[in-house]
């Protein structure tokens, strides 16, 4: 790894959570979830081939977004972690996705917490998170993680995307 910093934990549990890298046998899940965005799901192969990618790139990188099982009810709920996305490796997006049948639960703040301290442990000073301004769940959920609003830009459609920081 060329970045300087130390790889992020792949493998994370919390309190009713465990996180942890994508694989292959997760492209069914991931094919629902993205269901669920009210877009055509993709293939079963193209899911499959986009979670190898997605362990691929985290083992690459040193960082990457994991898979978020419930401890007790072993279901994968979504997933969480650090990726590249609008920002960079130094200063990477914290990203979370879960199915909306847990939306409510404070999984995402529970995964997305652990997620901060994995990326604190990597030595990176900041983290950032962009989020269409239509979002408030998610708005909530970086509030109580401690992300602030920095500033906004505009896709090419005219959707306003907030970038919000958090320093570690």
């Amino acid at each position: 790894m060329t970045s300087g910093f130390s790889i992020m934990d792949f493998e994370i549990m919390t309190e009713r959570l465990y996180l942890s890298i994508w694989e292959e046998s997760d492209a069914f899940w991931y094919r629902e979830l993205v269901g669920e965005r009210g877009v055509d799901k993709p293939t079963l192969e193209d899911a499959r081939q986009h979670v190898i990618s997605l362990r691929d790139r985290a083992l690459e990188s040193g960082i990457g977004a994991l898979t978020i099982r419930r401890k007790n009810e072993g279901d994968m709920i979504g997933y969480c972690g650090l990726i590249i996305g609008r920002s960079t490796i130094e200063e990477p997006e914290i990203a979370y996705e879960l199915f909306k049948s847990v939306h409510g639960k404070s999984y995402a703040t529970e995964a997305a917490s652990a997620i901060i301290e994995a990326a604190g442990a990597t030595g990176r000073k900041r983290l950032w998170a962009t989020v269409g301004s239509w979002n408030i769940a998610s708005f909530r959920v970086l509030e109580k993680i401690g992300f602030i609003r920095h500033h906004s830009t505009w896709k090419e459609d005219g959707e306003e995307v907030v970038w919000n920081m958090r320093d570690l």
